[in-house]
């Protein structure tokens, strides 16, 4: 009776349609998600993801194609929110310097559907990044210009948003706009 059930159990989880095509695609059981823990399932906002032992494979229809997240960056992930901070628009790729990896998100419930992305590196680790912070960001180079590596998520500093990075911080408060510091 316990080997049925858990014939069930597996059958229940096999991922199937979008997800099963990208899980199958980026290696299945064999890839860096490893095994399915959970069937998928209807996902606020309008999607669907799955879960497995290391990460998740999240579909929208208006995005169209499932895109996976795993380890370090699925961990941050999952502590904004998971689809809460955006659905994936990225396979979990790396970096053009190397040294890391990233996958970039789309908030399907906001207004203009932002996106912002989670930066990871053995250095610093991994880290979200969006709005107006993040388009300057990616003006000066991503990970490649002058600041590095994001190294803390962004906060409050007084009156502005602030995020931290390797060589440097940006700003923003809404009567100064955007400051880079070096």
């Amino acid at each position: 009776m316990i080997a049925v059930a858990a014939a069930t159990a597996a059958l229940a989880a096999a991922p199937y349609g979008r997800i099963g095509e990208k899980y199958a695609a980026i290696g299945g059981t064999k890839s860096a998600l490893g095994p399915p823990v959970d069937a998928e399932k209807d996902a606020r906002h309008g999607g669907r993801c799955q879960t497995f032992r290391h990460g998740a494979i999240c579909w929208h229809p208006e995005i169209g194609e499932a895109f996976a997240v795993w380890g370090s960056i699925h961990d941050k992930w999952s502590q904004l929110g998971r689809v809460e901070f955006g659905y994936p628009i990225t396979d979990e790729l790396p970096t053009t310097d190397g040294r890391g990896r990233y996958n970039h998100f789309r908030g399907m419930q906001y207004p203009g559907r932002p996106e912002g992305s989670i930066f990871w590196s053995p250095q610093t680790g991994a880290h979200a990044i969006y709005g107006l912070i993040r388009d300057a960001w990616a003006k000066q180079g991503w990970e490649r210009g002058p600041l590095g590596y994001p190294t803390a998520d962004e906060h409050q500093d007084g009156k502005f948003r602030r995020m931290n990075f390797e060589r440097g911080h940006i700003t923003w408060a809404p009567d100064t706009g955007i400051q880079i510091v070096r």
